[in-house]
């Protein structure tokens, strides 16, 4: 058996069942330990539901085998002895790591962020993340009717989404800070007009008065339409996603949200920009798929 620890947030648990079907697929029996992190008091919301998604669930028998973690007197006696015998792998660091594909049985922690994990399934997974009709009901009228507004216009435009990272990104600026810089977004948009003159920006982030300022500015810079998405909570941030994967082309940040929302987008025209550089703390090369255009934190296109 396999099991799979969930953490993150949507972006993440989106990764982390895409590799989960690609175990499954080689034949392994795999599951999910969704109890040791978000039963933290911070944990962020499990949203796989949004997609109609029933996944298996490790018990706490089965993580406490694997990771030889029982509370048994006996159990502690033989790991003072013996010392833990865990069949825990941590993925080795933020690009692909085909030993994951390899372990059986193993208790695999990590955010697994890179197409080649299921690249030879990338349409089954595509389709396993179709959302489900499910993510409307119960919203107030006023939310869905903004949802659906917002949907028939990014449909009948030449929609690209932007989405701006601020909230916990700022006040992680050691790890995420400095790479969507103001000379980021400008270049991306300047070469998304380049492409498609008549681009409609709809602006996704998680502070909407902010967000709502910035587009006046830009609307006034550039000439062209900027639209702040707002209206959906955190913890209704699927709504965000499905938008964003409506769009025709996608602005991403370093963030495994919009990189699902671009890659949610079937559409082999698309054009998807994201940034040189993901992370400050490692070099992510494998975050990036074929199709995606790089843009440096000084505004320059890095060529092919």
């Amino acid at each position: 058996m396999v099991i799979i620890r969930m953490t993150g947030g949507l972006g993440n648990q989106m990764f982390q069942y895409a590799l989960y079907q690609k175990l499954v697929s080689q034949g392994k029996e795999v599951k999910f330990d969704d109890k040791s992190e978000y039963t933290l008091s911070n944990a962020r919301p499990i949203m796989l539901w949004a997609f109609g998604i029933d996944y298996p669930k490790a018990t706490d028998r089965e993580i406490n085998k694997i990771t030889d973690g029982s509370l048994n007197p006996l159990a502690r006696i033989r790991r003072k002895v013996f010392g833990r015998k865990s069949l825990k792998y941590a993925e080795k660091d933020c690009n692909f790591d085909a030993a994951v594909l390899e372990k059986d049985p193993a208790y695999l922690t990590g955010y697994f962020q890179s197409e080649a994990y299921f690249s030879d399934i990338k349409e089954a997974v595509r389709e396993a993340f179709a959302f489900d009709e499910a993510i409307f009901e119960g919203l107030e009228t006023e939310l869905k009717n903004k949802i659906t507004i917002y949907q028939i216009d990014i449909e009948n435009t030449a929609s690209v989404s932007l989405h701006i990272r601020r909230g916990d990104y700022l006040s992680n600026a050691d790890i995420y800070g400095g790479n969507c810089t103001e000379a980021y977004y400008a270049k991306a948009i300047k070469t998304i007009k380049e492409k498609v003159p008549e681009a409609v920006f709809y602006v996704f982030s998680n502070d909407d008065n902010w967000a709502e300022d910035w587009c006046k500015a830009k609307e006034e810079k550039t000439g062209s339409k900027f639209v702040p998405v707002a209206g959906a909570p955190e913890e209704l941030g699927y709504l965000d996603l499905f938008l964003m994967s409506k769009c025709k082309h996608h602005i991403v940040a370093n963030s495994s949200f919009s990189w699902w929302g671009a890659y949610l987008n079937p559409s082999k025209e698309k054009c998807v920009i994201a940034p040189a550089r993901w992370y400050n703390n490692q070099d992510c090369k494998d975050i990036y798929t074929p199709e995606m255009l790089k843009i440096t934190a000084e505004g320059i296109l890095i060529e092919a």
